[in-house]
């Protein structure tokens, strides 16, 4: 007994011949084709492009926690989970030590560096209009925005969330606390003067004004979550400029007001056939390609670090979570308004 192949129509965005312009208007009849995961992408969905990006993410915390479990160096050395380091004496690296000067000149204030990178990038690059130029530059306006939300989310998560950030409130949600290291007889007088200071430190920043420590509840990876989504948003902006524009924006799906799934490509201001060739032969100009070295950078430092992290930091668990919620972010940002119109009005794509 047969069966038969399901079909799924889409619109192919093939330029009209007169003038090259692929608006909706000069759209040519919906072309039905059968369904094919290489051709017919979920708006929903990152391309293969997209999706080895990403997956780099995990696999680079999965290397690090095998060498961390096999390596002798790191096996015969003293972890603190408490403190969540190693003891300075018997530190397997000199990555493997909190005071490293890449932990705290890059890592620690690393929004800083990630904040640097995307302006000279965003600034600069002539794909987002001309340098310099922001007046009257839609795609520059739009990065602003992603840019905006995404640094909302490490606000939130790391920083201030109406109170505590989500990283604390989270500790404290599954039975964490901050507990004083201090002697019996000061305690005992801190609680006969009412509620310890302890019981006070609502965040770890506090805890540890007042030498204390976080136990026992569930510390999502700082670390992990900040290289993860820094490195990431710098990525996802950079690609498309990378590729001048080709490829990657024809390969991302996009639901329309209409309900058709149709190419990014249908969005672009500049989809025109003369414009494709000037974008697959144009140089990137001198003066612009300082803002890519910096992001590239950037996003190479980050990735080193967050190996760094995954083999000599933090437990698996930890690991993963601060993974799932800087994917999240990411998601929401990037890849959710290819199937919202509305939100894509306001955040727009990369590149389109």
């Amino acid at each position: 007994m047969t069966t038969r192949r399901q079909t799924t129509k889409f619109e192919v965005p093939i330029p009209s011949r007169a003038n090259g312009s692929t608006k909706p208007s000069d759209m040519q009849p919906t072309t039905t084709l059968e369904e094919s995961p290489s051709l017919l992408n979920s708006p929903f969905l990152p391309t293969a492009l997209e999706t080895l990006l990403l997956s780099l993410y995990p696999l680079t915390l999965l290397l690090g926690s095998i060498f961390s479990t096999l390596h002798p160096s790191t096996r015969a050395a003293t972890y603190n989970p408490i403190a969540q380091a190693y003891d300075p004496s018997t530190a397997p690296s000199y990555f493997a030590r909190k005071g490293n000067l890449f932990n705290v000149y890059f890592v620690k204030i690393g929004w800083f560096w990630i904040t640097l990178a995307f302006s000279s990038f965003i600034l600069t690059h002539s794909s987002l209009g001309p340098p310099l130029r922001v007046v009257g530059t839609r795609r520059r306006w739009q990065a602003g925005v992603r840019y905006g939300l995404v640094t909302l989310v490490w606000v939130f998560v790391t920083q201030w969330f109406f109170g505590p950030p989500i990283i604390d409130r989270s500790f404290t949600w599954t039975g964490g606390k901050c507990e004083m290291i201090e002697s019996e007889t000061l305690a005992a007088r801190r609680e006969k003067a009412g509620m310890s200071q302890a019981e006070k430190a609502f965040t770890h920043a506090a805890c540890k004004t007042i030498g204390g420590q976080w136990r026992g509840g569930h510390d999502i990876s700082g670390h992990v979550f900040l290289l993860i989504l820094g490195s990431a948003m710098l990525w996802l902006e950079l690609l498309p400029a990378l590729l001048r524009m080709e490829g990657l924006r024809e390969a991302r799906r996009v639901l329309t007001k209409d309900g058709l799934v149709r190419s990014a490509a249908i969005e672009t201001d500049a989809d025109t056939a003369e414009g494709r060739k000037e974008g697959r032969n144009m140089k990137i100009p001198e003066e612009t390609s300082l803002g890519v070295k910096a992001a590239l950078g950037v996003a190479g430092m980050s990735w080193w670090m967050l190996l760094m992290t995954a083999a000599y930091f933090h437990t698996w668990f930890e690991k993963f979570t601060g993974l799932a919620v800087a994917f999240l972010a990411v998601y929401l940002v990037y890849f959710l308004p290819r199937a919202v119109p509305a939100m894509r009005r306001v955040v727009g794509l990369p590149g389109v």
